[in-house]
């Protein structure tokens, strides 16, 4: 039985993050393309995704291209053309939220359905396998049991699950905040980020229970102890948030994750990684070292009480040490470590009287004696709020570790066996790679005895070792002469390139596309016979996907700017009352309160913005309330653009 195909996969802000995330052991790459990506500032032409096919394929690693905005329709056909153009460069699948792309005429490239899609349940995640999605990317929300819950009913597509990165405290795709008040649409790629915000959090009598604190705002996730976990549960693809990410963000943390994948593949012999080669690093990986608000492993193995990043949203860095004085002109700091050393431009935070983040960056840093450093700011020392003796100080740029990361810090290699043998015209040279893929090179070359056997034997093992601008590394190097022959060195290297070329002709032709999983006849019924805006319809393609799958009413998306009154602008599993201890389940002695108990409305307010907390209790999710912007809607009506109106279909 052949084994399953782990994946490790990881972020692509451009062609070039793509390629060294690759490099740095990731088995596939996602990334934005020309347009209708859901991180509208991180598009990629053309030209650069086929540069990162070609690179990727190379390993029998895998591209994916993200198309999952929802879509108008007048933007249908652009999405169309754009997905015919990235079948023809080799893309391997897309990205997609938007169901009316399945009613579109779409290349035979596969479909990966986003995590956007608010695929929390068994039924919806069979009902996505069965209408063609080869993957589904599941809510970050799920536990371990829910997990398994979805793989029971789901045989075909792959699950697909975030790892590590920053969270979207909303069920991904049940998130309307930011259109509701700047016109910036979540869905369609331009999210304002109004969850990142301090708000004052009051309750129904009007006591204030939190003064601008970022409720909202909860840590990243971090599953680097959960991976073997959730393999048993059912994921086989794991991946990496941050298509905003920097370079050596996403060469860190897919370094980090190629460790603990290689680790856990070690002992299990039913799985494998889903690409070609091993990969040596230069570092040792650390994502603490990278931008994060502290880790969490989210609702993986239940709800926690620390899950919130409520005093800041920023990132405050690894521990240093602490200010030993203040000084007009400089800050004197002793550092926790021997090991520690300040640079210039090294950025440190700390926390000022009122609990706010001050951050700042040293212009000049020298060691006085021991741990003990003199740093310089960049800004007056007055101006820095809070910072004193005894002043607990972070790091949260480390210049030396971005010098360490902006070099060449990876090597990726695919091992190959070499034998070199005699032939009645001159050599061949056979290779073999730890794929199993074979091919060779022959010359015709007049055979000179060697004068030193064992110098030429260890002459013709270097030579032919000298793999240093190809992708492979030689592991055993055979030499087969019935007596010992001296080869020049310019014969050997024309016999490796070329045998190499052969080689890696053979990989290529090898690589197959990834088929597109057919939809289930006949068209298999949705789960539920109505849909909300919450269902993000925003064309007539999509509206009639759905009637096709047995749904009779259908709403029209939040951006169509039907839903005017107070609605859920967000949905999430973080509960503010919880994580304010606020919770009546979390009251001593009390029993029973599984959708019994219902927690009161609790305002929250944030500059001139109000919003409602509603509780549902029995699922243990939390609703913020509100509703659309008067200038909002007067910027969408002053576009000449017809936006997809709601409708029933028609009577059979």
């Amino acid at each position: 039985m052949a084994a399953d195909t782990l994946e490790l996969l990881a972020p692509a802000r451009d062609a070039d993050i793509g390629i060294e995330a690759l490099n740095h052991g990731a088995d596939a790459v996602y990334i934005g393309g020309p347009a209708f990506g859901a991180r509208d500032k991180a598009p990629n032409a053309l030209p650069d995704l086929e540069r990162l096919v070609r690179h990727a394929h190379r390993y029998h690693a895998r591209v994916y291209v993200t198309l999952n905005t929802i879509l108008r329709d007048d933007e249908l056909e652009a999405a169309r053309r754009q997905a015919w153009a990235l079948h023809g460069i080799g893309v391997d699948a897309l990205i997609v939220q938007d169901m009316g792309l399945l009613q579109i005429d779409l290349p035979p490239i596969q479909l990966h359905a986003s995590t956007q899609c608010d695929t929390r349940t068994p039924e919806k995640a069979r009902f996505l396998q069965d209408v063609g999605f080869s993957k589904i990317i599941l809510a970050r929300e799920l536990s371990l049991p829910q997990i398994r819950d979805v793989r029971a009913q789901v045989e075909r597509a792959t699950l697909e699950f975030f790892v590590h990165g920053a969270l979207c405290v909303a069920y991904s795709g049940q998130c309307y905040i930011s259109h509701s008040h700047t016109g910036r649409s979540a869905n369609r790629g331009s999210c304002s980020q109004e969850c990142r915000l301090p708000y004052t959090v009051t309750d129904a009598q009007g006591r204030v229970i939190a003064h601008q604190k970022h409720v909202l705002s909860i840590k990243d996730n971090d599953q680097s102890a959960n991976l073997a976990a959730l393999v048993d549960a059912g994921v086989r693809s794991f991946k990496i948030e941050g298509r905003y990410k920097d370079l050596g963000t996403v060469k860190n943390v897919t370094a980090h994750y190629r460790w603990l994948i290689d680790a856990l593949l070690e002992g299990r012999d039913d799985l494998r990684a889903a690409s070609s080669g091993h990969t040596s690093f230069t570092f040792t990986p650390d994502p603490q070292r990278n931008f994060n608000r502290g880790a969490t492993d989210y609702f993986v193995n239940g709800r926690t009480d620390d899950l919130g990043a409520f005093d800041t949203p920023k990132h405050a860095g690894l521990p240093i040490g602490h200010v030993v004085r203040v000084t007009p002109a400089h800050v004197e700091v002793e550092l926790a470590d021997d090991a520690l050393a300040l640079a210039n431009g090294d950025g440190l935070t700390h926390l000022d009287l009122q609990h706010n983040l001050v951050g700042w960056q040293v212009n000049t840093a020298q060691r006085i004696a021991g741990r003990v450093w003199r740093a310089v700011p960049n800004e007056e020392v007055e101006s820095l709020k809070g910072l004193r003796a005894g002043t607990a100080l972070h790091r949260n740029r480390d210049v030396a570790w971005d010098r360490l990361l902006a070099k060449k810090s990876a090597e990726r290699r695919i091992g190959l066996s070499m034998r070199l043998r005699e032939t009645d015209a001159g050599f061949a040279l056979d290779l073999r790679d730890d794929d199993g893929f074979h091919a060779g090179s022959a010359a015709a070359h007049p055979r000179q005895p060697a004068r030193d056997a064992a110098q030429a034997r260890a002459a013709i093992r270097e030579q032919l070792g000298r793999l240093g601008n190809t992708i492979f590394e030689a592991r055993r190097i055979e030499v087969d002469f019935a007596q010992p022959w001296f080869v020049p060195a310019s014969a050997l290297n024309a016999l490796r390139r070329d045998a190499v070329a052969a080689l890696e002709a053979a990989r290529a032709a090898a690589l197959q596309r990834l088929p597109r999983a057919a939809p289930v006849e006949p068209p298999v019924p949705y789960p539920g016979d109505a849909l909300t805006y919450l269902a993000n319809v925003y064309n007539q393609a999509a509206h009639d996907f759905y009637v096709k799958h047995g749904v009779k009413i259908v709403e029209a998306a939040y951006e169509s700017h039907e839903a005017l009154g107070d609605v859920s602008l967000m949905i999430t599993k973080h509960c503010v009352r919880w994580s304010l201890s606020l919770c009546p389940k979390q009251a001593k002695g009390v029993t029973g309160v599984q959708g019994t108990i219902r927690a009161e409305p609790l305002t929250m307010a944030s500059g001139g913005d109000t919003l409602t907390l509603r509780f549902d209790c029995k699922p243990c999710e939390m609703h913020v309330v509100g509703r659309i912007k008067r200038h909002v809607l007067d910027a969408a009506r002053a576009q000449p653009i017809a936006f997809y109106r709601a409708r029933k279909p028609l009577a059979a």
